[in-house]
């Protein structure tokens, strides 16, 4: 578990959010873009204390690409748990929403996978993002580098048990659609206007067996080209700005 948050947009929506959970906030020697003032005036408008370190020392302290700039959390916190929402708090969020709009990814294993799916969810204005705890990949450093500060807005949940949280979601009111290739239903001809949990599964084997067997719809992406499929991520993005869309078309 990692006590550190790196990449701009990634800190600066910590920054912005969760402010107490950091106990320093490293930015490279040298740094006096226009970018980087932005960043250092809103930290310290929150109070958080902030350092210069070389380049090299940031290189140390995380794995992937900084930018720069690096926050340190408090001791005990761990930066896996920052936008996380309780398994049991779910059903509640969606019940106060009246149009729910839920992206469940099943087997997503690849961090840099369900990063993009975090920042396109972000984008659609989605109520959460769900994922199994075992044979998923987690809320890591990478994801979050990824999902440009996504991961700290959008509401992610890790479920024990998918195809319990996908009943307790119908009971609810929610209807759950998957994708599939084979499907014979495409993407837009589905009604995606009411409450509804879009299921995409990895790109090698797709969804599950009985996750597939518990969506109410399953539908598919129209392929044109040579290749049978997209990356998740980019299907994600398709698949939610089209429920946007048509939820759009409806208010017209």
């Amino acid at each position: 578990m990692s006590n550190t948050v790196f990449g701009y947009h990634a800190v600066e929506s910590l920054i912005r959010r969760e402010p107490g959970r950091i106990a320093a906030l490293h930015v490279q020697t040298g740094r006096q873009d226009k970018r980087m003032q932005a960043l250092l005036t809103l930290a310290r408008n929150q109070g958080v204390s902030i350092s210069q370190a070389e380049k090299s020392d940031l290189d140390g302290r995380v794995s992937g690409r900084h930018q720069g700039v690096v926050a340190v959390l408090h001791a005990g916190a761990t930066a896996d748990a920052i936008g996380m929402m309780a398994e049991g708090e779910l059903i509640d969020r969606v019940t106060q929403s009246a149009e729910a709009l839920l992206l469940i990814l099943d087997g997503v294993t690849d961090p840099h996978n369900l990063g993009a799916c975090l920042r396109s969810a972000d984008a659609a204005g989605v109520t959460a993002v769900i994922f199994p705890k075992d044979k998923s990949a987690d809320v890591n450093d990478v994801a979050r580098k990824v999902a440009s500060g996504a991961a700290e807005a959008v509401p992610w949940v890790r479920v024990t048990n998918l195809a319990r949280t996908i009943e307790s979601l119908q009971q609810a009111g929610v209807w759950v659609i998957g994708t599939d290739g084979d499907a014979e239903t495409t993407l837009y001809d589905q009604d995606l206007t009411g409450p509804c949990a879009l299921v995409l599964g990895s790109e090698g084997s797709g969804m599950r067996r009985l996750t597939r067997e518990r969506c109410d719809f399953v539908v598919r992406l129209p392929m044109s080209g040579s290749v049978s499929s997209l990356n998740v991520s980019v299907a994600a993005g398709v698949c939610l700005f089209e429920a946007v869309r048509q939820r759009a078309q409806r208010t017209k």
